[in-house]
């Protein structure tokens, strides 16, 4: 595909039709109907990536009764033996090093569900499609634009395949998120004016500090510690900030027409490659502007979270992950608290991949939302990077690849 036709393929018209039509055809389940829904058929599912959201995630896929965890793969020995012994896996159906995933694959899986680190997002839910298997892609579905581009695919693929390919964004699949930019969309908050988005935490890949500062050159205590790595990571304001940012993206439905903005690693330990913070503007059409900031380090008692403000000529929407969500102003909601938004969204996100499989929608509807919020993120940061303004049609063509050091690393 040369220039042109990328260019064409990825134009800001047709991310805003996919965003629009992905709205439509998906209907997400609430929690309460997530743990209720249909599970006659027990889809025998291989979990890839054994750490932390690894082994958080799967007592979710297990509780929900409609799967049944056969197989699992990580590049650690360690943690897939831990793994297997928790979840009642065979020695035989426990694979491990870079290739793991390949040869789970091959094993007799349904379904796989990828938590491993975002940079092997895109190529291993393409080696799954390409298997014939569905897949359960977390967040972020690439560290790069090519990465973006192949997910996007993936996902087309998939439903010429009749295979379901879901990215597992939590807020999305929360009703009281999607009751609120359903109104917003609907118009309550009148004609936008600006907005801010915000991510504010400490640092949680700080259990690694001491095993990078040890052995910074290691590729094994790089993968361990990969949030800590621009390339495996994508850093923190496409590995993390993307939740406030896929808000901002869901709220304005098109993407930024440019963006610039900064970032540092100043407020934490020295440590590996990624920043610890964000500042980025980001402007749209109609001369609407939005600034988001993002931290990674301490804040002494600072207010912590994920926040998103829109302020319109009639209202105002607030949200926060974990927080109240509503709309003040002249078309008033309440909205509520999402205080279990974190668990709940994943139920959600099982259920509905559970039920698109069962009854046959392959649509793929949380790709195209997906990869853009993800493009988002990857303008930000380029901008931020290169300290200058980068446009949305710029970005879209880039073709730089972000990659780690996977040198002496076991296959």
């Amino acid at each position: 595909m040369n220039r042109k036709d990328v260019t064409e393929a990825l134009s800001r018209r047709r991310f805003l039709a996919q965003a629009g039509a992905a709205a439509a055809s998906l209907t997400l389940l609430g929690p309460d109907i997530a743990r209720s829904a249909h599970r006659e058929k027990k889809i025998r599912l291989g979990i890839i990536g054994c750490g932390g959201r690894g082994r958080w995630i799967a007592p979710l896929f297990q509780d929900h009764g409609g799967y049944e965890i056969v197989a699992a793969a990580d590049y650690f020995t360690d943690r897939v033996e831990s793994f297997g012994a928790k979840f009642g896996i065979p020695p035989a159906k426990q694979f491990t090093g870079l290739s793991g995933y390949r040869r789970l694959l091959d094993s007799g899986v349904d379904a796989i569900a990828i938590e491993s680190p975002p940079y092997f997002h895109p190529e291993q839910s393409a080696a799954g499609v390409d298997a014939g298997v569905h897949v359960y892609l977390a967040k972020p579905v690439a560290v790069d634009v090519p990465g973006s581009h192949l997910v996007e695919g993936s996902a087309q693929k998939a439903s010429s395949k009749r295979l379901c390919l879901l990215v597992d964004f939590q807020t999305r699949a929360h009703e009281i998120f999607i009751e609120a930019l359903r109104r917003v969309h609907q118009g309550a908050l009148g004609e936008f004016v600006f907005g801010e988005a915000t991510y504010h935490a400490e640092c949680p890949f700080e259990p690694w500090y001491d095993l990078l500062m040890k052995e910074p050159d290691n590729p094994e205590s790089l993968l361990r510690g990969w949030g800590l790595d621009r390339a495996l990571s994508g850093d923190m304001i496409t590995e993390q900030d993307i939740h406030a940012l896929d808000v901002m993206n869901w709220i304005m439905k098109e993407p930024p027409l440019w963006a610039t903005g900064t970032a540092g690693l100043k407020g934490r330990p020295k440590i590996g490659t990624c920043s610890d913070h964000f500042v980025v503007y980001y402007q749209y059409p109609a001369s609407v502007a939005i600034q988001f900031s993002g931290r990674q380090f301490k804040g002494h008692g600072t207010s912590e979270g994920i926040r998103n403000r829109m302020f319109g000529s009639k209202g105002i929407l607030e949200t926060e992950y974990g927080g109240s969500v509503l709309i003040r102003g002249e078309n008033f909601y309440k909205g509520g608290k999402t205080t279990e938004i974190y668990e709940e969204g994943a139920l959600c996100n099982i259920a509905t991949f559970h039920r698109c499989i069962t009854e046959g929608n392959f649509s793929n509807a949380t790709v195209p939302p997906s990869v853009q919020s993800n493009l988002v993120s990857i303008l930000g940061r380029k901008a931020a990077y290169e300290n200058r303004l980068v446009t949305w049609n710029e970005l879209v063509t880039d073709s730089e690849r972000m990659v780690p050091r996977l040198e002496g690393l076991r296959d």
